[in-house]
């Protein structure tokens, strides 16, 4: 019971970084009504308890192929409602200790030295101001990557910037769903699923795990920085256990919104925090929401950081299963369940493999996971490989991470990451060990509505509040 009552505490902070979301688009094409659940179907009752929020969710048809024998019945996970204790980690992985599936890996840090003090606030905006944010600054500038100037966005989506979603030119995902050769948003293989979860480590993603490690199976993790400094060990114990790392911002904000360096800051702490509890820093990274443009593709890139997005046939037709709204009252369980019967229906009509978005964020979605959409893909027919997205682009585990990649057969767009020299001091970046600095800072205060040019050789006016010092020694760099 005090486990419990701890978790149901803690999920209305894990929630906070997720205010003011961008509607997340499920799978919508209709499909017929299905047949009843074959093998060991469904739970008796697939209607939804109404959730705590006192609102009535539809209960809608579906059909699995299997479900897990022990899966909390549909008409109980709903909003408010915790039927699972969180399952305590089986081991503490020790300081040394390496992971021998990545070839080159280096052993797990001592975390004794990785202190939630040397990070900013949890579940805030970083501050631009820190020095850490200034050598990052400085490495996306002798990048040589060219950052378009394109206005920042205003929250609200769509609706709320209709000149930014007319301009074909800046490639904006949210509206329209462009993508560029750089994002993934599928694997290359028909019927092979590159399984994600977002914004973890969370209370369950032990029992996420357990359910993995049982069913033979690995995820990709899209970590926040925030969740990864509270919940170090269950991050150490999803690596250790061959789980495909990636990064999920800091606070998990719309990042069109942001600054470059607000941008820059998001990616940079996140990309330091796992470093720091794992010893590697992760080439692949996931927008929240999905929100991404060619200014964010570009900043990214100079970071070392490859988008991976999620399959998208249409506007309206995404590989969105809609868990994380079951948590907030807004969808309904067998509403996630269809949505994830019409991906599996819209993933055999296509020539490639596919990516869903899913999380490990709440219970609820932990228990749709293990108890029916995972159980459902293993028995489905034909059967479906199920991959890290690392593994399912057909790609070694030493190219995950900055630490394990060989640059002579996979070369990274920043080669002179934490090279650039600022007061004497380099490295700044995923190359710098330990933490460094306050939490304690505050945000800049920073209303530019431009992302602002950062193109080679040209210092974004937004850096002129970094001492004269700093800016002398950008200057001398890029002449």
């Amino acid at each position: 019971m005090k486990v419990l009552l701890a978790a149901a505490l803690s999920v209305p902070l894990l929630a906070s970084a997720h205010k003011a979301i961008l509607p997340r688009q499920a799978t919508t094409t209709p499909v017929p009504t299905p047949s009843p659940p074959i093998s060991q179907g469904l739970p008796s009752g697939s209607a939804l308890t109404p959730p705590a929020t006192g609102s009535t969710l539809p209960s809608v048809s579906f059909s699995l192929a299997a479900t897990n024998p022990t899966a909390i019945p549909v008409s109980l996970i709903s909003s408010g409602t915790l039927t699972t204790a969180t399952i305590p980690l089986t081991t503490i992985q020790p300081a040394g200790a390496v992971p021998t599936y990545i070839p080159g890996a280096p052993p797990l840090p001592d975390l004794s030295t990785v202190l939630p003090s040397d990070y900013p606030p949890l579940d805030k905006p970083p501050p631009i101001d820190h020095p850490l944010v200034k050598q990052w600054v400085a490495e996306v500038l002798a990048s040589g990557i060219d950052i378009p100037n394109i206005t920042v966005t205003v929250l609200g989506g769509c609706p709320a910037n209709p000149e930014a979603a007319a301009d074909q030119s800046r490639c904006w995902w949210t509206c329209g769903g462009c993508v560029d050769d750089s994002d993934i948003t599928t694997c290359p293989d028909k019927l092979t699923w590159g399984l994600t979860h977002d914004d973890g480590p969370a209370p369950y993603t032990p029992n996420l795990l357990q359910y993995l490690s049982a069913a033979k199976l690995s995820t990709t993790f899209f970590n926040v920085g925030s969740r990864v400094i509270s919940y170090p060990n269950t991050l150490r114990d999803a690596y250790m256990a061959g789980n495909q790392i990636a990064v999920h911002t800091w606070s998990h904000p719309q990042m069109t919104t942001l600054t470059n360096e607000e941008i820059i800051a998001e990616l940079g702490w996140t990309r330091k925090v796992i470093k720091d509890v794992l010893g590697v820093t992760p080439l692949y990274w996931r927008p929240p929401y999905g929100d991404i443009d060619n200014r964010v593709r570009a900043i990214s890139k100079a970071m070392n950081l490859i988008p991976v997005m999620w399959t998208r046939l249409s506007p309206t037709v995404t590989f969105d299963t809609g868990d994380f709204n079951v948590a907030g009252g807004t969808n309904s369980v067998s509403q996630v369940l269809s949505n994830w019967q019409n991906i599996i229906s819209n993933a055999s009509t296509i020539n490639t493999g596919f990516i869903v978005l899913e999380h490990d964020l709440f219970l609820q979605t932990v228990e749709i996971a293990t108890g029916y959409i995972l159980p459902a893909a293993l028995a489905n027919n034909p059967p479906l490989k199920i991959t890290p997205v690392i593994d399912c682009l057909h790609k070694p585990w030493n190219q995950a991470y900055l630490e394990t990649n060989d640059n002579k057969t996979n070369p990274i767009p920043n080669p002179n990451e934490g090279k650039v020299v600022i007061n004497g001091t380099n490295g700044g970046g995923a190359q710098a060990g330990g933490g460094s600095g306050s939490g304690s800072g505050s945000g800049s205060g920073n209303s530019n509505q431009s992302g602002g040019a950062v193109p080679s050789g040209v210092v974004h006016s937004g850096l002129l509040a970094i001492a004269g010092s700093v800016a002398l020694a950008l200057f001398a760099f890029l002449a």
